[in-house]
């Protein structure tokens, strides 16, 4: 008996030790701050603002009818069907983005969600997440492709404009943001968003926090307005305290949808009709599977959107850089690819890296 009473003594120990840990961890500055004071009453304000935290438009369970988080996780690590991870280096380029001339006209993406636009004269950076590693624990996600990191902070230029379309970690990387913010102009994101980039040294001029058709427009021609993403958000335990946006971005010369996250819903339509259409789509193609298809697209939906978008031209971004879902590398594209060309959809596939023309 006193030896029972001993283990169950120290089993307690480790389990307040192991709470305590990962209530210092949780507390650590890469998970950012929740929204407080006049943030907060502002986003208590917000339509989409309900019960404490942010709603999607449609009912969105996080995973399908019969799963939840546990068994979702218990397949994810212990399914042990291949995924066809690369076993050669991705094919990649790597364009100077500081020896660019000002009246270029293009853009470079970096892999996964994050692209590089020159636009009249402008530079924007979208989702940046430059330090290898989409996750706080680093075997949680496991490291980037080999060919398809490339880039570096230190190799991103003064910036006109930076988009955050919400606060997970494989779209905003707390050393990428430590390392950019001072070479950082407007940063425009969703409400919310903002707390975390003031915690970790960004002045609180630069940000623009959006609600879902918000407009903010600048003396330079260029325009950003908020719209609707099926997704979610949050940095820790607690969810849905910052806004998911998408950004319909207009220039002088182009109008683009930048999507962030979404699962597929009547949104794209309404955003279509609404904005008039787009001559590209900037659209997540990865990271998909049946279990969470109310919060990422499958390849055949995203070109539904594109088409819903009333875009030109689809380039499908989210994609061959972390293995953060169970299908092949290289299966969104395949999949997408034979969707656009069923469709006759113009589709974009540059290497990471790449400078793309407009």
């Amino acid at each position: 008996m006193r030896m029972l009473k001993r283990m169950m003594f120290i089993l307690l120990g480790l389990v307040l030790l192991v709470g305590v840990a990962t209530f210092i961890f949780l507390r650590t500055a890469p998970f950012g701050a929740l929204p407080e004071g006049g943030r907060l009453e502002r986003i208590q304000k917000s339509p989409n603002w309900r019960e404490g935290a942010f709603q999607n438009l449609s009912p969105t369970p996080d995973f399908v009818e019969g799963r939840n988080f546990f068994s979702v996780m218990w397949s994810f690590f212990t399914d042990k069907s291949p995924r066809n991870l690369p076993d050669v280096p991705i094919p990649s380029t790597f364009t100077d983005l500081h020896a660019l001339d000002a009246n270029q006209e293009g853009w470079v993406w970096m892999g996964h969600s994050s692209y590089f636009l020159q636009l009249s004269g402008k530079k924007i950076l979208v989702d940046p997440v430059l330090t290898g590693y989409a996750s706080p624990i680093r075997m949680a996600s496991g490291k980037a492709f080999q060919g398809a990191d490339r880039y570096r902070p230190e190799d991103i230029p003064a910036i006109d404009y930076l988009f955050i379309s919400h606060d997970h970690w494989d779209h905003l990387d707390h050393q990428t943001i430590l390392s950019i913010k001072d070479r950082a102009g407007t940063i425009v994101t969703g409400l919310g968003t903002g707390a975390h980039l003031e915690r970790w040294g960004v002045d609180s001029a630069k940000i623009v926090e959006l609600d879902w058709y918000e407009t903010k427009a600048f003396a330079d021609g260029f325009k950003f307005t908020a719209l609707p993403a099926r997704h979610f958000s949050g940095r820790g335990l607690k969810r849905n305290q910052a806004l998911w946006i998408s950004v319909a971005l207009e220039t002088p010369g182009k109008k683009l949808y930048l999507g962030g996250d979404s699962g597929y819903d009547q949104h794209f339509k309404a955003i279509g009709e609404k904005m008039g259409g787009f001559d590209w789509a900037f659209l997540e193609c990865g990271q998909y599977d049946n279990d969470w298809k109310y919060i990422h697209m499958m390849p055949e939906e995203v070109v539904q959107a594109c088409q819903d978008l009333g875009a030109r031209k689809l380039m499908p971004v989210h994609r061959e850089k972390f293995s953060l879902a169970k299908h092949a590398w290289d299966e969104p594209w395949k999949r997408v690819l034979a969707e656009a060309n069923r469709q006759n959809l113009p589709i974009l596939n540059p290497q990471n890296g790449e400078w793309v023309n407009w």
